[in-house]
């Protein structure tokens, strides 16, 4: 999957149309940790088949900009966090409890009550679904166990160590499903790792080999420092990123446009694939393909170009859909520039 040099992929989200979700509820609340079904415009009795729709466009969109794994956009997700998080046994949404956000704000989020439990497969429709519908890799992302662990309230384990790993196993075991449905990539979400990076440093890495343990195919972590529509004035550094090359995922994901960091940060992870966000999500200036393939070129002064895939910085869905769709486009024609250039064809 990763054998084409340079390839291009989104991080996870693309923009959910607007007959799918109410963009002024999204736009106009913080991401979820609970539920926010009031976001939703289809009624339930028809909402999988209008999400199902709404996948399609999110392909078709990634596949006409010339995207090389593909994604569905994340379209049925309230937000990264709480499609997965929230459809696990032994957690309390109806009565949420609250934690400091990664911004410090009090944030609701679920109560863990009881064992963490996966009864049933939450994504592998969905992976089956996509995987129906193209011939591309495809990509599937889901929130990491420290991530989860972080934004959830415990009452039942009393051990940080204990609840990260109970969401590991749970996520071992889904990403296992997925993979059967025909899922190519997994990637793990893991923003708190960045927030939190002392605990992360306790339980970051054992974290992620937990949940990935046994897994075949190509493994990504990303670590980013929020969404842009949230998070305005980023930081020009990684507070946690060298320790991840001693994880077992096969590439790392980060944010470097927004930020303006300094390519050479990718030597951090001499071991890794480097997911390299080349499109400034919080800039709604459509980028040119050569702004895209100078960003490359400064990755590449510092990393060969067999360990180097082309992204955004992080997920697209507060973009409005034409800005996100020019940026696509600018990112695979910036990207076949360089691969261009790089292999003399």
């Amino acid at each position: 999957m990763f054998d084409r040099l340079i390839p291009t992929m989104l991080v996870g989200s693309y923009p959910q149309p607007a007959w799918l979700v109410d963009r002024d509820a999204l736009l106009g609340s913080a991401p979820p940790r609970v539920r926010m079904a009031q976001v939703w415009r289809p009624s339930a009795d028809v909402r999988e088949e209008a999400q199902d729709d709404a996948t399609l466009v999110a392909l078709h969109d990634q596949e006409r900009a010339g995207i090389d794994v593909v994604g569905d956009g994340e379209v049925r997700r309230e937000s990264y966090f709480n499609h997965f998080a929230n459809a696990l046994e032994g957690i309390d949404i109806d009565n949420p409890g609250t934690v400091p956000g990664r911004t410090g704000k009090p944030t609701e989020v679920p109560r863990v009550v009881g064992p963490i439990r996966r009864t049933q497969p939450v994504q592998a429709r969905e992976v089956a679904f996509l995987r129906g519908q193209t011939e591309k890799p495809i990509k599937i992302t889901l929130p990491g166990a420290f991530t989860m662990a972080k934004m959830a309230k415990d009452e039942h384990y009393g051990d940080q160590e204990a609840l990260i790993a109970a969401y590991a196993d749970v996520l071992n075991a889904e990403i296992r499903d997925l993979k059967a449905a025909g899922a190519d990539v997994i990637q793990l979400d893991e923003p708190h790792m960045q927030a939190h990076p002392e605990e992360a440093r306790r339980f970051g890495v054992a974290a992620i080999d937990r949940a990935l343990e046994g897994i075949a195919g190509p493994t990504v972590v990303h670590v980013c420092f929020g969404y842009a529509y949230v998070v305005k004035d980023k930081p020009s550094g990684y507070s946690f990123l060298a320790e991840l090359d001693a994880c077992s995922a096969d590439a790392i994901s980060i944010e470097a446009a927004q930020p303006k960091l300094d390519p050479a940060i990718v030597e951090r992870l001499p071991s890794k694939r480097i997911v390299y966000g080349v499109l400034d999500l919080g800039d709604e200036a459509v980028e040119t393909p050569e702004t895209v393939s100078r960003r490359l070129r400064g990755a590449l002064q510092h990393l060969p170009a067999e360990r180097l895939i082309a992204a955004p910085d992080c997920g697209m869905k507060y973009l409005a859909r034409d800005v996100a769709f020019g940026k696509l486009k600018a990112l695979a024609e910036g990207a076949a520039i360089v691969r261009r250039e790089v292999s003399g064809v």
